[in-house]
């Protein structure tokens, strides 16, 4: 399959990097998830990228203004499993695109589809609250 055009809402199968694993030195992710595109803007005459997603994950917040549940027929719509899913506004990875953690998942495809405008409006909301409170976290990997 081919990559996919990276728009914001879509959501990627990427590996991504916590910023607790890159404070212990870890340069790659430990798990590939799916991961929302947040930004998808170009960065250069080169028509490189500048990609930044929001991870998925099935660990509960301990701060609930952290993150955003996804309802269940979201997820299933998605092809996510049956567990509960939380898109985090306080963690976030920076990259260009396609960068070397995007990664295919079982069927080929690299992505997931799109999460819904008000849902996604919610989580660019999110993620501007947290960064107004220096709350936030973006980990660059383009590098």
């Amino acid at each position: 399959m081919s990559i996919p055009t990276p728009k914001p809402g879509l959501v990627i199968r990427y590996s991504f990097l916590w910023s607790s694993e890159h404070r212990q030195g870890a340069v790659e992710g430990s798990k590939d998830r799916p991961c929302a595109i947040v930004v998808a803007a170009p960065r250069d005459e080169h028509g490189h990228i500048r990609t930044i997603v929001a991870p998925n994950t099935h660990s509960a917040p301990d701060d609930p203004e952290t993150s955003l549940e996804i309802p269940a027929g979201i997820c299933r719509s998605l092809g996510l499993d049956d567990g509960r899913h939380w898109l985090r506004f306080d963690e976030l990875n920076s990259f260009l695109w396609p960068g070397y953690d995007l990664r295919p998942r079982s069927d080929g495809r690299y992505d997931y589809g799109m999460l819904p405008r008000g849902l996604f409006e919610t989580l660019r909301k999110g993620i501007l609250e947290a960064q107004r409170q220096k709350a936030g976290r973006i980990i660059n990997r383009q590098d």
